[in-house]
């Protein structure tokens, strides 16, 4: 399965939910969601005032669907997030939030280098960021406990990022993560607590989902 290449709005108006797909965009007046927030669709504000009580399944997979389209995760790699979060200790659907959380292209986005999880991806995959000193262009590099994500020197001098220096501070960094504006450069400082990740989704519908 190819990645989603169409209208993200269109996302959110499905899952019922601000996805936050569009960065700055999400924030301001002019959200089609804000405008629409019904599913999207030639019938779907008439469906969406004579819907049907949904199914546990239903109500399962739009909770998959929902926390995959947060961040940007393809269904194979999202089972395979899934099967090593059932082999560690713990809660299993709290262990898949963290897993996911800690993708580099996701601490990028919560680091404020990115407005948005899209954004950060297309950054890391264009070689902008090193971990711990080595250039790193993959998205679901997986970043532990005092690794330091940093902009490479050759990229500060773009002028995305000398706007971007600016920028930061305007929103606020997660506990788990550190923060160097001058430098451009984060640290984990921990792995993130379930109480710490804002995003909206019921993990033990998804632990259902594929406890089926």
């Amino acid at each position: 399965m190819a990645r989603y290449l169409g209208p993200v709005c269109k996302l959110c108006r499905r899952e019922g939910v601000k996805l936050y797909l569009k960065g700055e965009k999400c924030y301001a007046g002019k959200c089609p969601f804000e405008r629409r927030s019904y599913p999207p669709g030639q019938h779907g504000k008439e469906k969406s005032f004579r819907r049907r009580k949904a199914s546990n399944y239903t109500l399962q997979l739009r909770e998959k669907q929902k926390a995959r389209r947060f961040y940007g995760v393809l269904e194979r790699q999202f089972r395979r997030y899934f099967r090593e979060a059932e082999r560690r200790t713990g809660l299993t659907g709290e262990n898949l939030l963290i897993l996911l959380e800690t993708r580099l292209d996701n601490v990028v986005y919560r680091l404020g280098l990115a407005d948005s999880r899209n954004q950060a991806r297309q950054l890391v995959q264009h070689g902008h960021f090193t971990v711990n000193g080595r250039k790193t262009n993959i998205p679901s590099f997986a970043v532990r406990v005092g690794d330091v994500i940093a902009v490479r020197p050759e990229s500060r001098r773009a002028q995305y990022f000398k706007i971007r220096k600016d920028l930061l501070g305007k929103r606020s960094v997660p506990s788990w993560l550190g923060l160097d504006e001058e430098s451009l450069a984060g640290r984990i400082l921990a792995l993130p607590d379930r109480q710490e990740i804002d995003v909206p989704v019921q993990e033990q519908l998804i632990v259902e989902f594929y406890s089926r």
